[in-house]
């Protein structure tokens, strides 16, 4: 079977509509979690029932993309300082050059196209974040043309502007295949390319907006291939953005190829057609080829986005073209989005009246920004402004732990439940699998976990209380500890939480694969869920016992019924990325403040860290010395 006809099956079977996941079924006959996905791998798109289900996910789409970009909780934005200047005119546009900073001494430069002979505006404005072209934004061939879209959009009475991606051009902070590299220790703190052009994105919108002759109201995204991926990623984000024409990148089977495309945990559980779903109700154009992974547009990705819009009653505000060419933004499709942006932002629907005039490109030295111009004294190195990401963080969240509990929960109780990329599941939405001498299989329907888990029952009936115990080696382990605790008269609870044997040299891992640690947080968390509703249980407690201390304290956040939480700290180095690195990887963590965040969000409940040493260090009271098993039990049971 050859690559396009083994594609076409699988799409036939996997993209569109999903079974219905809110219905319970069996748990899986083994934990397949353990499989490995990679941006080629085809996804699917669920079915959402109701306006209110569909909003509530995307609101979470949005939220796990900022908190993806490392934007969670927002940064302090600095004065563009911006600098407009080189003016040249031309038939019915004009062209000038600019810079900006988007942080302090860190430069987004580009290309300023505005109008002439239509009086002063204000106008109606369009980003064009361009793909990966060798020559970026100057890039001006037959199957696309930077230069010769924004003239477009100029002439047709829009203030049009493009910019370099990190890297190309005049952007000559790092390389852009350079820095950060995926997976390092600035990955940890939500430092990544994909980030940083998300906020460059941001703030082109803020760019747009200061200036007097654009409409703050009537702002509009086009690009294609990862310019593609910045406008359906920045129009999710921001809904300054009021259209939006996201050009051959919307697939179920292929999700960007590129460190800019690819952010921590970004597609562990999204994927490219839902992020562009999450626009809706904004009109959006989807624009695919023939020659890529659009080519099943029409009959696939552009049906599932259409049905968010349908949910919205905006079925009419979304739209889909494709067109008999390789991967491409040529003049057909260009006028393509012309048309449809003319419609929804300048209140024409005549397509006719958006057809290209031919254009000139102007020199290079009128386009380039340095050109003849030194670079800014105050300019980022890369090492500079990965100090200045790390201070800013924590800074950040000194000062949301400093206003109190309720400031804290708002901006870090989604940066960590994102970080960890955890499900909070209810528990009715727990299955367990009784498996017969107090074994039992855990899991949440259509999640693809099956954890393996003991009971441990005490010997009178009635209501007790109840503890998770959680042993990296598995229920085996605990149940020593568990026997304890069950002839002090306790119910316990017991489980075996991720444990697969994964080997990968995909460099984007994390963006579409959970890491063991989130696994085994979500395990923690399903547990207790499910411990939590039986009729037999009174108050809930969570044990840790070695590393697994360490994977309890992250979960007890999300798990405010438990009343007591026992974890054994294992001496980590709460201050060393390269304990993180090396010992628990989980993207984003530091960024979404590490154990200090957890602490503080476990609040006053009864907390006892112990095996602390000198170097684990959560902003709470801890113990150095590990306690024995006799002394955990003595603290949970008085």
């Amino acid at each position: 079977m050859n690559r396009l006809l083994l594609l076409a099956t699988l799409l036939a079977t996997t993209v569109g509509f999903t079974a219905d996941t809110s219905t319970p079924s069996a748990l899986p006959t083994a934990d397949v979690r353990g499989q490995i996905r990679d941006l080629n791998t085809p996804r699917s798109m669920c079915h959402y029932h109701s306006r209110a289900e569909w909003l509530a996910r995307a609101a979470w789409v949005r939220e796990h993309i900022l908190v993806s970009s490392g934007l969670w909780p927002a940064p302090a934005k600095c004065p563009l300082n911006a600098q407009v200047f080189g003016r040249v005119e031309r038939d019915g546009y004009s062209v000038e050059k600019v810079f900006f900073e988007s942080w302090p001494g860190f430069y987004v430069s580009g290309n300023l196209y505005r109008p002439l002979g239509r009086g002063k505006g204000p106008f109606p404005a369009m980003l064009n974040p361009h793909g990966h072209w060798k020559i970026g934004r100057l890039a001006n061939e037959e199957l696309g043309s930077l230069p010769g879209r924004c003239i477009g959009f100029a002439r047709q009475g829009y203030v049009a502007f493009s910019w370099d991606m990190i890297g190309y051009n005049d952007s000559f902070h790092w390389l852009h295949r350079d820095f950060p590299p995926a997976g390092g220790r600035e990955w940890l703190w939500g430092l990544s390319l994909f980030g940083l052009q998300t906020w460059n994105s941001i703030r082109v919108v803020d760019f747009l907006q200061s200036l007097p002759d654009v409409d703050p109201n009537r702002i509009g995204c086009t690009g294609e291939s990862g310019g593609g991926t910045q406008t359906f990623i920045l129009t999710a984000v921001d809904d300054r953005i009021k259209v939006a024409a996201p050009a051959v990148m919307v697939s179920a089977i292929m999700q960007g190829g590129c460190l800019c495309e690819n952010g921590p945990n970004l597609r562990q559980d999204i994927f490219n057609v839902e992020v562009s779903a999450a626009a809706a109700p904004r009109p959006q154009l989807l624009i695919a080829a023939t020659g890529d992974w659009t080519r099943f547009t029409m009959t696939h990705e552009f049906p599932a986005v259409r049905s968010a819009y349908r949910l919205l009653g905006a079925a009419d505000r979304v739209a889909a073209v494709r067109f008999d060419a390789p991967h491409n933004y040529n003049k057909d499709s260009r006028e393509a989005a012309y048309a449809f942006f003319g419609k929804w932002l300048l209140g024409d629907g005549d397509a006719s009246h958006f057809k290209e005039k031919p254009f000139t490109v102007e020199p290079k030295e009128n386009l380039l920004v340095w050109e003849g111009r030194e670079k800014p004294a105050n300019a980022q190195t890369a090492e500079s402004f990965a100090k200045m990401w790390t201070t800013n963080s924590e800074k950040q969240l000194a000062d949301a732990i400093a206003a109190g509990p309720a400031e804290l929960r708002k901006h870090y109780e989604p940066t960590l439940r994102h970080a960890l990329s955890l499900e909070v599941p209810a528990e009715k939405d727990v299955v367990a699998e009784n498996c017969g001498n107090d074994l039992f299989a855990l899991g949440r329907p259509g999640r693809g976990d099956r954890v393996p888990a003991k009971l441990f029952l005490p010997k009178s009936g009635g209501k007790h209380d109840a503890t998770l115990v959680v042993h990296p080696k598995g229920w085996l382990a605990a149940e020593p500890f568990a026997s304890k605790l069950v002839a002090s008269g306790q119910l316990v609870l017991a489980i075996d939480c991720f444990n697969h044997l994964r080997k990968t040299e995909d460099k984007f891992f994390t963006t579409y694969n959970k890491t063991d640690t989130q696994f085994r947080v979500q395990d923690i968390v399903t547990a207790l869920a499910w411990l939590h509703g039986r009729k037999d249980v009174g108050t809930v407690h969570l044990v840790g016992l070695d590393d697994a201390g360490l994977w309890c304290l992250l979960a007890r956040p999300f798990a405010p019924f438990v009343k007591k939480t026992a974890a054994d700290a294992v001496q980590f180095n709460t201050a060393s990325d390269e304990a993180y690195l090396k010992k628990l990887y989980v993207p984003v963590l530091r960024r979404a403040g590490d154990f200090r965040a957890a602490a503080a969000l476990i609040g006053h409940a009864p907390l006892l860290i112990h095996n602390a040493g000198e170097a684990f260090k959560p902003g709470v009271e801890t113990r150095r010395e590990k306690l024995g098993e006799d002394e955990i039990v003595a603290w949970l049971t008085k």
